[in-house]
């Protein structure tokens, strides 16, 4: 074996998944690379949803703030959480679910989490390629932006894990000059804050809890290559519950300087002095989100070709991306966010305890011929609907008339207070909960 393939400077990803993956990662990798994650220029129009997630009813800049806080916290936590068995396993998310669904029933979220990063990589070349545009003009077209930002991203795939290590040597200090220079910048302008309710809060708790919760399919993929489970959870919770809420916070401020209109939200960047120097770090680094979410794609896929060399799958799926990119419809971000909170945060929940309360640390199968598991899928499927129920967002149209009709079936009154993530979670939760000491019992008699 050569010094290349142990030595913590030069160790990368295996292959295939049928190698084992180094555990290099230490506490400032994971932090900074997640607090770059929580960094986002979409992040920045992406703020209205925090702070009008109703439409018509605005909350306070205080009440958005303190729910992006509570939000963060709580999507973290369950992101660090699902990180754990990926550090203790050494397998990527989507090969964990064979010990929670069995091999084949993995299969049905693995092609949702595809779908869903397929979605967030072009989302990402999107904003890399109009955030170059904010920066140097239109005379150089969309289109070759987005494929430039597309090639980088294939490269970085290629070396995942040197390029977390790239991200935490070099990047993150850039990251962080720029924050604070944008930050002062933008606010000492002052912005028009004080106007709006506490109305929308609890909507505002929900968007923030599926902007985060949407990196659960991802953590074990990362975190199977850190040194300790403490080093994965405090990275993830630490690095980007307070990546994200500045980011949210300073989006807050630009929207209110051109009036909350999301098409002008990235002007008030460019416009501050040094703001072109700043605001183009910050379009250069959202390359690790659209790197994130192709390599997670790449590893997902590789639970249905467990043999296939990454690098390939990873090309296709960059290439993939990138035509996707110049076709996205960016107007769907919110309901695409709603759709992701319900999927995974009522999976996370059922995962969470069959794992952690229910002893399925101790026999969690991730071999291909792992048997299928289909009572779990019964607690996941209620929290789905669970999450639709009691969710005030609004979607797409025919989507939402089917859980108002639900809503009217059911006897079930929204109330200003009522929380679709945690519903969904806690139904998901004892359900699980529920039926795990059911088994016990059964199999006892």
């Amino acid at each position: 074996m050569t010094s290349a393939l142990v030595d913590p400077q030069h160790a990368e990803v295996p292959l295939t998944l049928e190698e084992k993956a180094p555990k290099t990662l230490g506490l400032l990798d994971q932090g900074a690379f997640w607090a770059n994650l929580g960094v986002s220029l979409l992040g920045f129009s992406g703020a209205l949803f925090l702070l009008d997630p109703l439409g018509g009813k605005p909350l306070t800049f205080t009440g958005a703030v303190l729910a992006a806080i509570v939000g963060s916290l709580i999507g973290t936590a369950m992101v660090g959480l699902a990180a754990i068995p990926g550090v203790r396993t050494g397998k990527p998310a989507m090969v964990l679910l064979r010990g929670l669904f069995g091999a084949r029933l993995s299969y049905v979220p693995t092609v949702l989490n595809i779908v869903q990063m397929l979605g967030w990589g072009a989302f990402e070349l999107w904003v890399i390629a109009t955030g170059a545009q904010a920066v140097f003009g239109t005379a150089v077209p969309y289109w070759v932006w987005a494929t430039l930002a597309g090639v980088v991203t294939i490269a970085l795939t290629i070396w995942p894990l040197g390029s977390v290590r790239l991200l935490r040597r070099y990047v993150t200090v850039g990251v962080v000059v720029s924050m604070i220079w944008l930050t002062v910048a933008l606010f000492s302008r002052g912005p028009s804050l004080s106007e709006g309710s506490w109305d929308a809060f609890a909507p505002a708790v929900d968007y923030v809890i599926a902007l985060s919760v949407s990196w659960v399919p991802m953590a074990a993929d990362y975190a199977r290559h850190s040194r300790s489970s403490r080093t994965a959870f405090a990275g993830v919770v630490g690095g980007y519950t307070i990546a994200q809420v500045a980011c949210l916070a300073l989006g807050i401020a630009a929207l209110a300087l051109v009036g909350n209109d999301t098409d002008k939200v990235w002007d008030p960047f460019v416009a501050a002095p040094l703001g072109a120097l700043f605001f183009g770090i910050l379009v250069l680094r959202e390359a690790d989100q659209s790197f994130a979410n192709v390599y997670s794609t790449t590893v997902s896929l590789q639970n249905l070709m467990p043999r296939v060399d990454r690098r390939i799958i990873s090309v296709v799926i960059g290439v993939f991306t990138i035509g996707i990119a110049l076709f996205a419809d960016v107007n769907s971000y919110g309901a695409f966010l709603s759709v992701i909170g319900a999927v995974f945060v009522p999976m996370f929940a059922v995962l969470a305890v069959d794992y952690f309360l229910l002893g399925g640390a101790s026999r969690w199968n991730t071999a291909e011929d792992a048997p299928s598991r289909w009572l779990m899928v019964v607690p996941w499927v209620l929290g789905f609907c669970a999450y639709w129920i009691v969710t005030a967002t609004p979607t797409v149209g025919w989507w939402d008339t089917i859980w108002e009709n639900v809503r009217s079936a059911v006897g079930f009154t929204h109330q200003p207070w009522t929380n679709a993530a945690l519903a969904a979670s806690l139904v998901a939760g004892l359900v699980t909960l529920a039926l795990g000491r059911l088994s016990r019992r059964t199999a006892s008699a």
